[in-house]
């Protein structure tokens, strides 16, 4: 890679900061697994002006989504569970199910259907759905508070509720970006018999020597907690970007001293974890090196390979993802990239990622051997188009 090209990285995250776009922002690359880039700028708080550093805690929202696909496949491999093993094996709240008739417009037009398997709730296919996305079942989560946020009640109760709802539609018809991983998560509860934190402990974070993340702020570390901001004057989780601004591009909607985070009631594994971007990237390490005694390098090359028949977009999705549509397949738990072209990113066939909603974003590019993350504290991720910008910047170091 061209140093020189690299340094770019810097005025680009420097931009952001100066126009008040992102709090702050820290950027860690490896290739080949040696650090060939990091970079920080910027503030974790603005009022205190403490700075966004390399050791600052941040959440990773929904790129604990692959972590929890991870433990299912954990689970899969010792032959505990199979993939299209129906909700209801496990969860009996399943049994029943009912979708959303075609053209609903109220939450009692439904008709019965299957009931979805882990692979389609782990691949967003099985009908679940958001509250922050168009639709009758998005608004009917709303109205519940469905989010599987970390305020809510227990993971268990949650998602108990989450059963009592139709689906948005028949299992296996669409791709809908959705709670199916947080449902995922009481999977992997039940079937190991441990609770999700103490699974991802002794299973995932201890073995590799991820000492500062969890679904609770680190003893000790509630000082470099990061704040979270919304450049929205209302509704820090809605996606419309076209109206409803705020007068403050950084308007703080949490503080680590009130955070949530601080004591959580769900274990959300869509979206609940918190760490440091060291952590994540032994992680993402992991994944890109074949596992490291977690899974086998033939279960990760079946997790990062796409599981849906064509790309995202020829699913006729009308939500939200953290990532293009076209020339995007899915995989267990994140996207990877069928056509760089039609995604409109500089980017390698073959490239795993996902991000959060607080704009944090990761990919492995197996074809270079590179792990990419970057972090930041801003809530929409739809807000800035930073992902594709950063991963055009990094290919341009690239020979």
């Amino acid at each position: 890679m061209d140093q020189a090209r690299l340094n770019r990285i810097k005025p680009w995250m420097q931009t952001y900061v100066d126009e008040r776009k992102y709090p702050g922002c820290t950027v860690l690359l490896k290739q080949g697994g040696k650090e060939v880039f990091y970079h920080e700028t910027g503030l974790r708080d603005v009022a205190s002006g403490a700075p966004f550093a390399r050791d600052t805690v941040a959440r990773i929202y929904s790129m604990t989504k692959p972590v929890t696909s991870l433990a299912l496949m954990m689970l899969v491999e010792e032959g505990l569970i199979h993939l299209d093993a129906p909700l209801s094996a496990v969860l009996p709240e399943f049994a029943e199910m009912y979708a959303l008739v075609d053209g609903a417009t109220s939450i009692d037009q439904v008709e019965r259907c299957t009931v979805p398997t882990l692979h389609q709730a782990v691949t967003h296919t099985a009908g679940f759905s958001y509250p922050f996305n168009p639709g009758v079942l998005p608004k009917a989560m709303e109205e519940a508070k469905l989010m599987f946020a970390a305020s809510e009640a227990g993971l268990a109760e949650v998602t108990q509720n989450l059963a009592k709802l139709p689906l948005a539609f028949q299992p296996g018809a669409r791709w809908e970006y959705s709670v199916g991983i947080d449902v995922i998560g009481r999977v992997v509860e039940v079937v190991s018999g441990q609770t999700l934190d103490a699974f991802f402990k002794s299973r995932i974070f201890d073995p590799l020597g991820m000492t500062e993340t969890g679904f609770a702020v680190p003893d000790g570390a509630l000082d470099r907690f990061a704040s979270l901001y919304t450049p929205l004057a209302a509704g820090a989780m809605s996606l419309d970007n076209a109206g409803d601004k705020s007068a403050d591009t950084l308007r703080c909607v949490d503080i680590a001293e009130k955070s949530p985070f601080r004591a959580p009631k769900t274990l959300s594994g869509g979206g609940g974890l918190v760490g440091t971007i060291d952590d994540y990237m032994l992680f993402c390490e992991a994944l890109r090196t074949g596992g490291q005694g977690l899974v086998s390098g033939s279960t990760l090359r079946f997790m990062m390979s796409n599981h849906l028949p064509g790309d995202i977009a020829s699913m006729g999705p009308s939500s939200f993802a953290e990532q293009p549509m076209t020339g995007m397949g899915f995989g267990i738990g994140g996207a990877t990239v069928l056509n760089p072209a039609r995604t409109r990113t500089p980017s390698s066939v073959g490239d795993f990622s996902w991000g959060g909603m607080a704009s944090t974003f990761f990919w492995i590019d197996p074809m270079h051997d590179i792990s990419a993350v970057f972090f930041t504290q801003l809530t929409p991720s739809s807000s800035y188009p930073a992902r594709a910008a950063l991963k055009a910047l990094v290919h341009g170091a690239l020979s």
